[in-house]
């Protein structure tokens, strides 16, 4: 499997914040936005703007004296280094407050062995979670958590994936053409959420952000229901936004 080489916005976000975890990591008695401008070369209003998230999540925190220190959230990812369990606590945190967030069911998707897989979701009572009526693994060319898949992957790697799982019209709205689909991947300008108005399954909505890290593929995505749709834009915006804690805690 091969990857499309373009990064994207979150992905940009979590190499800096790392930049910034590592030179606060360094100063572990406290150190000032200044030195970590000085020093990683960010953007006051960018730096401005990551503190503020890395304090939200709790990887640092500011001391009487205005200077930064390792907050409680990154010494316990640091202790926790290949506990997988710990990961998706911290991950499940962030999915439930995205969920409230957007006001949908969130789920994070990994393209994982050439197979597409929901790791895990926060749904509720008023975010129902969206009917899988056709296993995601065979419609990656109806979702958006799919599609934002394959956009990530090279021709290649597409090819291999719709030659054992045939496109399927699941909708009107299906793309079910290779070349038409293709070209519509390759559109998809990698900042901007993936789509699917209906062509899964007739009355849902959903959108897909990518959270690549490396060599690993993946997604961050929202359904809702279409008398919701008028949101889904706006949901989906917010949802962008949110995901660069996420690929944080996978890349930590």
């Amino acid at each position: 499997m091969a990857l499309k080489p373009e990064p994207t916005a979150p992905y940009h976000s979590v190499q800096h914040a790392l930049r910034v975890l590592e030179t606060v990591s360094r100063h572990g008695t406290g150190v000032t936005d200044v030195q970590i401008a000085r020093e990683t070369h960010l953007p006051v209003k960018a730096l401005a703007s990551l503190l503020l998230m890395l304090r939200r999540e709790g990887y640092v925190e500011q001391v009487a004296d205005g200077a930064y220190v390792p907050g409680t959230n990154l010494a316990m990812m640091a202790a926790s280094a290949g506990h997988d369990g710990v990961i998706a606590e911290r991950l499940q945190q962030i999915l439930d407050r995205l969920r409230d967030s957007v006001g949908a069911a969130v789920y994070i998707s990994r393209y994982v062995d050439g197979e597409v897989k929901i790791t895990q979701f926060a749904a509720g009572p008023d975010t129902p979670a969206v009917n899988e009526w056709v296993d995601f693994r065979s419609a990656a060319h109806a979702s958006a958590v799919g599609k934002s898949l394959l956009t990530q992957l090279d021709v290649n790697g597409r090819r291999d994936h719709l030659s054992r799982h045939r496109p399927a019209r699941l909708t009107s709205r299906t793309i079910t053409n290779e070349r038409l689909l293709f070209n519509r991947l390759d559109s998809q300008p990698p900042t901007v959420p993936v789509l699917d108005l209906q062509e899964y399954a007739v009355g849902t909505v959903c959108a897909a952000v990518p959270i690549t890290a490396g060599s690993s593929v993946g997604c961050l995505a929202l359904s809702m229901p279409i008398e919701h749709a008028h949101r889904l834009r706006q949901a989906a915006d917010t949802l962008n936004r949110g995901a660069a804690p996420v690929l944080l805690s996978l890349a930590l």
